[in-house]
């Protein structure tokens, strides 16, 4: 019938517009994150030779304890980050702050790549390594939750869960990116070209990188909740101020998601590999190999879980995980004793449980905020408890585990961290196809703008 006809017609043209739609929000919000991770895996892997490069040669084991110094601090300088680009981006909009951030990081990085070393120019060096690796840290400081945002407000609304999971795909494919341009440049080049010439490569990839970047994030729109808060003359003139008057829950919810991924995500993805060698006695190669293929499997179950969190709700599928982590934590690390398969059996379903966090945490978090604070609370919260609980992760566990003289540490500690996330996952309403622009967003809009915006 004519009606029927119109019917299939008009939802086919809706699921082609959402398509579209959501494809190039994907694009223009993972890209960002993906330079920043493989800059963040180069960077790792690198570490000695960027200790023989820019730190003097006579102690190598106090450079390479400087340049992890240096990672360590472009970490705690992103809570400044934070507290710049969030209130930003809510009151210039996350179009812009998303192409100033990757601006600034690749910027940052293709500099470092050509920054002559120790050698050549002698302290000078490591200041300007220094340097650089705190503009790539403050800029990083505002890319999750510009992104965040971004996604959230830009995917269509039954398909945002898909949508925004795709920012940990971003993460993992930058990780697994950057650690297969070092495994081809270790087993190309010999020491002395990776050490004169080689270690460079990386981060000048990431410069063409973050070029593309820039181009595609200043060809986007900014996102409809933005501009609905501009049309009705609602932005926020000090977002940060309103998130601590009137949403100090919510970024305390919002943070207890947050810490209930980035330590098991450091645990699994980063420490793990040291455990197995240290404590387990399985070779470099073997252990490197797990978490390969742990990110793998990420790269396929994180938006898996993400559609299913479409379909389900954020609660159920990330209380789920919260208590599989909680339950499986302790036992997994004693099937770790068991030998090698059973080391990959207790990785494979940590990493399962791991997929199933990644892939709800960041878009139930940006439905708890209002579009007002939406990128001040989850840049703030994001960056806070990132500095605090995920970088912290590796030393943490050798004081631990040295003190208890307990290899088991590791599923205890996980298990506080899943406690915490789950308490804040039942605390929270589901949210699932919620409306993102509310009444409370344009509570200090004119009276006629605010019966012009449409009730959440």
């Amino acid at each position: 019938m004519p009606t029927c006809s119109k019917d299939a017609t008009t939802t086919e043209a809706e699921v082609a517009t959402d398509v579209v739609a959501l494809r190039r929000s994907v694009v223009a919000g993972a890209i960002g994150v993906f330079v920043h991770w493989f800059d963040w895996a180069a960077y790792a892997y690198l570490a000695g030779t960027v200790a023989t490069v820019f730190f003097p040669a006579e102690d190598s084991t106090t450079g390479l304890l400087a340049v992890f110094g240096v990672f360590a601090v472009s970490f705690g300088i992103r809570p400044i980050g934070a507290m710049v680009f969030g209130p930003l981006g809510d009151k210039i909009g996350r179009k812009r702050t998303l192409s100033l951030v990757i601006f600034m990081m690749s910027g940052a990085t293709l500099t470092i790549g050509l920054l002559p070393g120790y050698a050549s120019i002698g302290i000078a060096a490591p200041i300007l390594l220094v340097a650089l690796r705190l503009v790539q840290g403050f800029a990083a400081g505002g890319e999750f939750g510009s992104a965040a945002s971004f996604l959230a407000e830009s995917a269509p609304r039954r398909r945002r869960g898909f949508g925004v999971s795709w920012l940990e795909v971003g993460s993992l494919l930058g990780f697994l990116a950057g650690s297969f341009v070092f495994l081809l440049l270790s087993t190309g080049l010999d020491n002395g070209q990776l050490t004169s010439w080689g270690w460079r490569i990386p981060f000048l990839v990431s410069a063409p990188l973050g070029v593309i970047g820039v181009i595609i994030r200043n060809k986007i729109e900014d996102t409809p909740e933005y501009r609905a808060l501009e049309a009705n003359d609602a932005v926020p003139s000090s977002p940060v101020r309103e998130l601590f008057r009137s949403h100090k829950r919510q970024l305390l919810q919002a943070a207890g998601l947050m810490t209930a991924m980035h330590v098991p995500f450091y645990m699994v993805l980063t420490y793990l590999v040291t455990y197995e060698t240290d404590h387990l006695g399985h070779s470099a190669d073997s252990a490197a190999l797990l978490s390969t293929v742990i990110s793998l499997l990420g790269l396929v179950l994180v938006p898996v879980f993400g559609h299913l969190s479409d379909r389900v709700g954020r609660k159920p599928v990330f209380v789920g995980a919260t208590v599989a982590l909680l339950v499986v934590s302790t036992p997994a690390f004693l099937l770790m004793r068991a030998g090698l398969a059973g080391t990959w059996a207790a990785g494979l379903l940590l990493g399962v449980i791991l997929a199933a966090i990644l892939g709800t945490y960041a878009v139930w978090s940006a439905e708890t905020f209002p579009t007002r604070t939406r990128q001040s609370g989850l840049s703030i919260a994001y960056n806070l408890t990132a500095a605090l609980f995920a970088g912290t992760v590796p030393y943490v566990m050798t004081v631990l585990i040295s003190a208890t003289g307990s290899t088991l540490v590791p599923g205890p500690y996980l298990m506080v961290f899943a406690v915490g996330g789950l308490i804040a996952a039942l605390s929270l309403k589901e949210t699932k196809g919620s409306a993102l622009l509310r009444p409370e967003d344009v509570s200090d809009a004119s009276p006629e703008a605010r019966q012009a915006t449409p009730a959440a």
